[in-house]
């Protein structure tokens, strides 16, 4: 089922030396002072990038900022009357898929990711899977998740900073969803017992939204606990896989409905496995929502006196319409900010939190973003903190096929810059492809720098070839 990936050579750019894969506080090259965040030499910046790809990319972007046409790509998504076709995979294949993913295969996503070390960046591998129905389905998604943590192995050394998973691909949605339920309801009316529930961080804060339960829900039966048990072993049994390949674990952020429960897992096994300085499981928190740094704050405290070190994923988040469309069929206030720029700054107060935990070692911060701003707000903030650029505790990543000026330019100042990699099938990754589609016509404006750069170094390079120079 899982292909074998050919051992490939561990030749690395010159720029990052090698780093010994048996310490988990790895260190890299500290950059000069004279390396700074600099996207106006766009001849320095694409450098690396030929210029037919560079066409490529500037199309893509064009495309997805043209609403009509990212609307019809979405319809084309949901429909199985064109995604179930072969003719309409392909067509998925070549454009979308294309752009996003890096395979449908180990092997693929193995090309991908040497490709992006020799350019000085490392890949974030996710094998695309997600929304089990049954424990078979789980079971079956566990081993896809190993095989994905065992092939690093054969990878160049340390060029895979991280392996992701969602939960909801280990764990049935509806035990999720009863889960999250009486954790909301346990944090409604603090009197109720859950004898299911072990030892956790905070999970949900005062300012978290409760209108998924209205109502008392039942406990949960002898059946629905003994599957959280099972959740609670594949998860143990996948990071102890991460713990032993020296391969830390993204677990995602998902919805709202079972988010509670998403934390609750991943808060239990922050407990067991994070007891060295440099976290083996991260979890993730979306700034779009309200009570975002509130949450994060009162989990890092209390990982502080666990005396546990503690890692999260900062994104703004990609469940906008479902999130808006089910608070208003409850009747209830969005959970998500009412502004753009309420989320920015949500974003950049959570990015100077953690910023501040990475300075006094109790955290370790991956800082997902797409928005330039927030790039050299949190480049200029760790600057000032006195954070090496070097420092393990401190990565940036993007998605593969976005904000491809800010990853570049980011690692060309020095920081760790990753990329995120999901690999699968094309039915099995459309939920991916979707929430991108959704993404990009709800933040159109994120590429228009991108393509600014990308229009700006094609016509220097058209016009170093007319004139006869580089």
């Amino acid at each position: 089922m899982f292909p074998i990936v050919r051992r490939l050579p561990l030749n690395r750019p010159k720029s990052i030396p090698l780093l010994h894969s048996s310490a988990l506080n790895l260190t890299a090259i500290t950059p000069t002072s004279s390396q700074t965040l600099d996207f106006d030499d766009t001849h320095r910046l694409f450098s690396s990038i030929p210029t037919s790809s560079l066409i490529s990319s500037l199309s893509h972007l064009y495309a997805m900022a043209f609403s009509p046409l990212v609307d019809l790509g979405i319809t084309a998504l949901r429909s199985r009357l064109i995604s179930g076709t072969e003719i309409g995979r392909r067509a998925i294949k070549a454009t979308a898929y294309a752009r996003f993913c890096a395979g449908e295969d180990a092997e693929s996503a193995a090309k991908t990711l040497t490709e992006l070390w020799g350019r000085g960046m490392r890949g974030i591998l996710d094998y695309g899977l997600e929304d089990a129905e049954d424990n078979a389905a789980c079971d079956r998604n566990l081993a896809g998740f190993l095989h994905t943590v065992e092939m690093t192995s054969s990878l160049p050394r340390d060029s895979v900073s991280f392996a992701c998973v969602k939960i909801t691909a280990i764990c049935p949605i509806t035990l999720l969803e009863r889960v999250s339920d009486l954790l909301r309801w346990e944090q409604k009316k603090k009197t109720i017992d859950l004898p299911w529930k072990s030892h956790s961080l905070p999970i949900l804060s005062p300012s978290s939204p409760l209108y998924h339960t209205p109502s008392s829900p039942p406990p949960l039966s002898e059946t629905e606990e003994q599957d959280l048990r099972l959740a609670e072993e594949r998860l143990t049994t996948l990071s102890l896989r991460c713990r032993d390949f020296n391969v830390p674990l993204l677990i995602d952020a998902e919805y709202t409905s079972v988010q509670p429960a998403i934390d609750y897992l991943t808060y239990s096994a922050m407990l067991r496995f994070n007891h060295d300085d440099r976290p083996i499981v991260y979890g993730t928190i979306q700034a779009y929502l309200r009570d975002a740094k509130e949450r994060l704050m009162l989990a890092v405290e209390a990982a502080e006196k666990e005396r546990i070190s503690i890692g999260f994923k900062l994104v703004r988040g990609a469940y906008l319409t479902r999130e808006r469309d089910l608070a208003s069929s409850l009747g209830a206030a969005s959970p998500i900010h009412s502004s753009i720029e309420k989320t920015h700054a949500c974003y950049n107060d959570c990015t100077s939190f953690m910023l501040g935990k990475v300075v006094s070692g109790s955290g370790s911060v991956v800082l997902a973003t797409h928005n330039f701003d927030s790039g050299k707000f949190a480049a200029a903030k760790a600057e000032e903190l006195g954070i090496d650029k070097g420092n393990q505790k401190l990565q940036f990543a993007q998605l593969k096929g976005m904000a491809e000026a800010l990853s570049i330019g980011l690692s060309n100042a020095g920081y760790q810059v990753s990329k995120y990699l999901p690999f699968g099938p094309v039915d099995q990754v459309i939920p991916y492809l979707l929430r991108r589609a959704e993404e990009n016509r709800g933040f159109l404006s994120a590429s228009t720098l991108d393509r600014q750069l990308m229009r700006k170094e094609i016509r220097r390079r058209l016009k170093a070839m007319i004139l006869g120079r580089g």
